[in-house]
């Protein structure tokens, strides 16, 4: 999931991020700032992946806020002068969005971050959070039994407690940590938390998860690394 956060003078522009963000489900849009400054010490705390930041404002302009924000931040430029664009590149912005922009032209650029993202060394995380339709919901991995893809969505499954969000399983592999396997087209499952492996299932404390035959090879020998 994608941390970011957007900057931005004009209120009707932030409310265009906002929904675009809405609507990709590997992106959570954590606060909006109307003041460059406010978003500039936010992020002294609290550390985001990406900022979605208009050039042309008052007191600081973005190309100046971009310069001053941690070099691993990535920054997706928003603005309606198409002038800025070289200046924007050279400071190694992830894209360039020129309002009024597409939901598509934003999911682009979105894929674009992830992809960067993707690409990056980092620590296995212990958690995440996962849009779902009352907010965000974290999500432990060590509490993580198993994935179910149905349809557009994908059910986390702990304990005593189904979690549902609207992405992708193959999203939702890349998510996890390197102990998920995948069991099924439509299952990923927890090997930490394997009790038993039978012919066509696995079983996970009181769970079942399916085992097709394409996988059984692959889940033989994660489980036994």
């Amino acid at each position: 999931m994608i941390k970011a956060i957007a900057i931005d003078d004009e209120t009707f522009a932030l409310e265009v991020v906002k929904s675009h963000a809405s609507k990709v489900p590997f992106l959570a849009l954590e606060k909006t700032f109307t003041d460059a400054i406010q978003g500039l010490e936010y992020l002294k705390s609290n550390p985001v992946d990406l900022i979605f930041l208009d050039i042309n404002m008052p007191d600081i302009s973005g190309i100046d806020l971009a310069a001053m924000v941690p070099k691993e931040t990535m920054v997706i430029f928003t603005t309606a002068y198409s002038d800025y664009a070289v200046k924007g590149f050279e400071l190694n912005a992830m894209d360039y969005l020129l309002k009024p922009f597409s939901l598509g032209r934003f999911l682009k650029a979105c894929q674009k971050a992830q992809e960067w993202l993707d690409l990056q060394p980092k620590n296995e995380a212990a958690f995440l959070f996962v849009k779902t339709s009352e907010g965000q919901s974290r999500v432990d991995f060590a509490d993580l039994f198993y994935c179910e893809a149905q349809g557009n969505y994908v059910t986390f499954q702990l304990e005593n407690q189904k979690i549902i969000s609207r992405m992708t399983l193959s999203e939702t592999e890349k998510l996890l940590p390197s102990y998920f396997v995948r069991t099924h087209r439509s299952f990923l499952a927890n090997k930490n938390l394997v009790k038993k492996v039978e012919r066509h299932q696995l079983q996970l404390g009181k769970f079942l998860v399916p085992l097709s035959s394409s996988y059984a090879e692959e889940v033989q020998e994660k489980l036994l690394s």
